[in-house]
């Protein structure tokens, strides 16, 4: 039997997920009974601004001061607008734009959008300074690979979500940046030393504390400069943290992320986490499938939590008074940010638009931020497209856990202008198989002229740097076709880099990127009056 004063306690100090989007029962009575707050996941949230916000509202009711906290970034990574991709320029193009008001503007617009769904935590800025180009988990999230450039942007965007009444979460502490693994699949390590990461990597969240930011998330990485433990569960960077003059939250990333879930546990690592540190600890999105293959469930994540959290505080193992501390800064947290419900103030999630028929005006990219958006999407080479039908071929991975979303605004966009087919490429056809038989060997070749001749070819690609699978691709796909064009969504090429086709670089893959290219095509091309869009997978696609 839990001590309800125990179980009270604990509950301030949990942060879960949930399926659905309504909220179950468990949830409502453990609010009721002083749970800190949730936080929704693009799976929770409707494309109707309305119907987030009455979801919000009912949370309100069992718990006034509760915290909802959305992982909202702009760019690749939006739980808002995960049925349409981000409208809002992301890290990557405003660091390239290199202009703090504008990324001041978009942070305001960050928390007039949470604001409109009764959010009051934004999981954003990025602090991460993308030292590592093959950083599988950050790249574009990142404002750049330079401490100074990512520490001024993440000073204005700080300033501009919380000036917006929104409470920022700046991650993940201590940087992310360097590493070659996705903490979402494995548990990273970064083997720099403790000079290299003070001049590279922490500058961002000193930034951060310096701009007022209200809470910090930590990293699920092992740093060997502070021993063998990872970040969150480790006293030795969170006592650094607080040293640097830090005195709000600290909230854990994921514990459902393999980095802790394969390694401690969820509940193990809650508890460590606690004895580290952390204030409150974020359970994460029941969807995932993890080690347990799906084989759980929303209460079961937050049960194993909470029951562990709890004999531990029994049993003597976990300090109660480090558990009040904690649940007090959280409640300073819920009560430092506005409850208010009331959207009439705030920006509604734009909902998407039916396809329009074609009009003279090229231009799809609307909003505030559109010349943002416009200046910082880039073309290399000449695109020479003169079509009314285009193959998009998607050389990606599937998205990861980060990003969540598996929907493709490209393909959307597009057909506002053209007639879109869409080939899911997947990995076989990037890479030839050694030990195959030819032709199978050059299946993506074989599947390019399956392709009408009269079909313009649009190739979105994410890596290629070096010779990655992708590059690879586009320079078997040129041979075929030397007629595509490549939209390259990831971290741009260098300089001197030389493709053998033409390149747009949109350093997100966002809607917003996405109505630019199609803009720059339409652009380009005589397009034919019809509009529509053919979704084919592969056989092979993912």
């Amino acid at each position: 039997m839990i001590d309800p004063d125990v179980a009270r306690l604990v509950r301030g100090v949990l942060w879960p997920g949930f399926l659905g989007r309504t909220a179950p029962d468990w949830l409502l009575r453990e609010l009721d009974g002083g749970l800190a707050g949730v936080v929704y996941f693009g799976q929770n949230l409707s494309s109707d601004p309305a119907e987030v916000a009455a979801l919000s509202a009912e949370l309100r009711v069992h718990r006034p001061e509760v915290l909802i906290g959305v992982d909202e970034e702009g760019g690749n990574v939006s739980r808002l607008e995960a049925q349409t991709g981000s409208t809002l320029p992301g890290h990557a193009q405003l660091g390239a734009l290199d202009d703090v008001e504008t990324t001041r503007a978009v942070g305001s617009a960050l928390a007039e959008r949470l604001h409109a769904a009764g959010a009051n935590v934004a999981l954003a800025p990025v602090a991460d300074v993308n030292t590592n180009p093959a950083n599988p988990v950050i790249g574009v999230r990142s404002f750049g690979p330079t401490a100074d450039l990512v520490s001024r942007h993440v000073a204005a965007m700080v300033d501009g979500l919380q000036t917006g009444g929104v409470a920022a979460c700046v991650k993940h502490y201590p940087g992310h940046g360097d590493t070659a693994s996705d903490s979402h699949l494995d548990l990273p390590r970064i083997d720099l030393d403790l000079a290299e990461l003070e001049a590279e990597h922490l500058p961002p969240f000193d930034a951060a504390i310096a701009a007022g930011v209200a809470s910090v998330m930590t990293a699920h990485i092992v740093v060997p400069a502070f021993g063998d433990a990872p970040a969150t569960l480790n006293p030795i960077p969170l006592r650094r943290l607080r040293e640097s003059g830090f005195d709000g939250v600290i909230i854990s990333d994921a514990l459902d992320m393999a980095a802790i879930r394969s390694t401690t546990g969820s509940g193990r690592g809650a508890v460590l986490a606690l004895q580290a540190g952390v204030d409150l600890l974020c359970i994460g999105n029941p969807s995932n499938l993890g080690p347990k293959q799906g084989a759980t469930t929303d209460e079961d994540d937050y049960l194993e939590v909470f029951e562990a959290v709890c004999a531990a505080v029994a049993d003597g193992e976990l300090d109660r008074t480090i558990v009040e501390r904690a649940a007090a800064r959280v409640a300073w947290l819920a009560r430092s940010v506005s409850p208010s419900t009331d959207s009439g103030t705030g920006e509604s999630v734009p909902e998407e638009s039916p396809v329009p028929e074609r009009s003279t005006a090229p231009e799809l990219v609307e909003g505030p931020f559109s010349d943002a958006i416009r200046r910082v999407v880039r073309v290399r080479g000449e695109v020479a497209i003169d079509v009314s039908a285009i193959t998009l071929v998607d050389l990606r991975d599937r998205p990861t856990f980060a990003v969540a979303s598996a929907h493709d605004p490209f393909a959307e966009s597009l057909a506002a202008r053209f007639a879109v087919a869409r080939l899911a490429a997947g990995p076989s056809l990037r890479t030839p198989d050694p030990h195959a038989e030819a032709p199978a060997s050059d299946e993506l070749a074989l599947l390019l002229e399956t392709i009408p001749a009269d079909d313009g070819v649009v190739l979105l690609a994410d890596r290629l740097g070096g010779d990655t699978p992708q590059r690879l691709a586009v320079d078997r796909v040129a041979l075929v076709r030397p007629d595509a064009v490549v939209v390259s969504v990831g971290l741009p090429l260098s300089e001197d880099a030389v493709l053998p086709l033409p390149v747009i670089d949109t350093l997100a893959a966002s809607r917003a990127s996405a109505d630019r290219v199609t803009e720059l095509l339409s652009a380009a091309s005589a397009a034919a009056p019809t509009h529509h869009l053919h979704d084919q997978h592969h056989r092979n696609g993912s």
